[in-house]
């Protein structure tokens, strides 16, 4: 499978410089040359199959012949190694709970297989590996804990000052080793435009071998497709799902489109954000506009440009249309979240964190025009991981922090305060 940039369709790369290079030369972001429907004989028993059997056959589908099917499934195998249970929590109400993994997050889906990827393209290589990536919040987490100590490889995180939860910045923060945490002072939008900014300087990427764990990458867009075509299968046959994504930098929600452009049955897509609303409005609007991105509650979607836009855009053919067709945006406030938050424990008894209670009040809008949509609204993180803010609706004391997350709690934190001028990447990198 080759892959090119939603900048030039025209010219191809292989799966190794789209993973380890991670951004293109014209900043564009890599898309596999073709998505495939999965042949009938994956649809007679993809319901039977473990969780990592059916990842396999979905990565193999997008990458070809790019890795032999023997290390690929080993790849998928040891990375995938937790399960995404579906829960309903009231009729037409369904939690995708997607922080079974070591970090409590749904990152741990593409931070574990892109660091088994890379292991493998890099395998032989003579220089060492440097990670870099911006985290609005759990993805910094995910991939400190699936790169820490890897042989060949150093992580230099980004992080917006104040923009993440206390737990969130010990889980990036107190690891050590071959990690380095950077505190930015700016928002995530910063952060990120640092990353792009410093792989965009070619010989700075090539001297260094930069690579990022963004969902600027592909490979970490593969395996989030498997748990949508997880999801599905945990309802009854021939029900299509609603799929309700809190969204911030629009990866899982394009990793979504992935598995319905492989043939995954989908009624529609609903992207719920908070008031960082680009996408929202652009759905409404038909106006990509984006603006500088505001704190909420729900940290992780605090985003005002996301780099996933412009895959959504290639996928529907840069047709406003045609998107909005098949997704719908709505946007809340932060007081609108924490309602949500104490309406969800005192109706239904379940707890959901800031980023899930988002998912669902647009559910619960959506279901309003739709009465008989069946919704599957997805939970991106552990609620303990936003401890301060559930405790302020649900009290103190009431929400259990798992033990690998409640000891990092008195870890020292470790990280170093630097502006937002992109060339202060240049003193860790040497």
């Amino acid at each position: 499978m080759k892959f090119y940039s939603t900048n030039s369709p025209d010219k191809f790369v292989d799966l190794k410089e789209a993973v380890i290079r991670s951004l293109p030369a014209d900043n564009g972001l890599y898309m596999p040359e073709s998505i495939e429907p999965l042949p009938e004989p994956f649809w007679e028993n993809w319901r039977e199959m473990p969780l990592a059997e059916l990842g396999f056959h979905v990565a193999k589908q997008i990458l070809g012949d790019s890795i032999p099917d023997t290390d690929l499934k080993e790849i998928v195998s040891e990375a995938i190694n937790f399960d995404a249970p579906l829960v309903t929590i009231a009729p037409q109400t369904h939690i995708l709970e997607l922080f079974h993994g070591p970090t409590l997050a749904f990152k741990d889906f593409g931070a574990r297989f892109m660091a088994r990827t890379m292991a493998y393209l890099t395998k032989g290589d003579d220089k060492d590996l440097t990670i870099l990536v911006a985290t609005s919040g759990d993805t910094g987490g995910a991939v400190a804990s699936a790169f820490h100590n890897v042989p060949g490889t150093r992580v230099i995180i980004l992080y917006p000052k104040g923009g993440v939860s206390a737990l969130q910045e010990k889980q990036l923060t107190t690891l050590g080793g071959n990690i380095t945490a950077l505190e930015v002072d700016g928002t995530f939008d910063d952060c990120q435009a640092m990353v792009k900014a410093t792989f965009l300087d070619r010989e700075l990427s090539l001297k260094y071998n930069l690579t990022s764990a963004n969902s600027i990458n592909i490979s970490r867009l593969i395996p989030q497709s498997f748990y949508y075509f997880h999801a599905a299968r945990q309802l009854p046959e021939g029900v299509l799902p609603t799929f309700v994504i809190p969204s911030g930098n629009f990866g899982n929600l394009t990793a979504g489109l992935l598995a319905e452009k492989l043939g995954l049955p989908v009624a529609h897509w609903i992207a719920a954000t908070n008031i960082n609303d680009t996408v929202p409005r652009y759905l409404a609007e038909g106006e990509y506009d984006p603006q500088p991105s505001h704190a909420t509650i729900s940290n992780a979607m605090d985003v005002g440009a996301p780099s996933n836009f412009a895959r959504m855009k290639n996928l529907f053919g840069d047709s406003w249309e045609a998107m909005r067709e098949s997704i719908s945006g709505l946007a809340f406030s932060d007081d609108e979240t924490r309602e949500a938050i104490r309406a969800v424990k005192e109706g239904t008894g379940y707890m959901i964190d800031p980023h899930g209670a988002v998912g669902i009040l647009a559910a619960e809008i959506w279901r309003q025009a739709v009465p008989d949509a069946e919704t599957i609204i997805l939970e991106t993180a552990h609620p303990s991981k936003f401890l301060p803010t559930m405790e302020e609706e649900l009290g103190a004391g009431n929400i259990e922090v798992p033990e690998r997350l409640a000891s990092l709690a008195d870890h020292p934190k470790e990280s170093h305060l630097v502006s937002k001028d992109p060339t202060e990447i240049l003193k860790f990198l040497g």
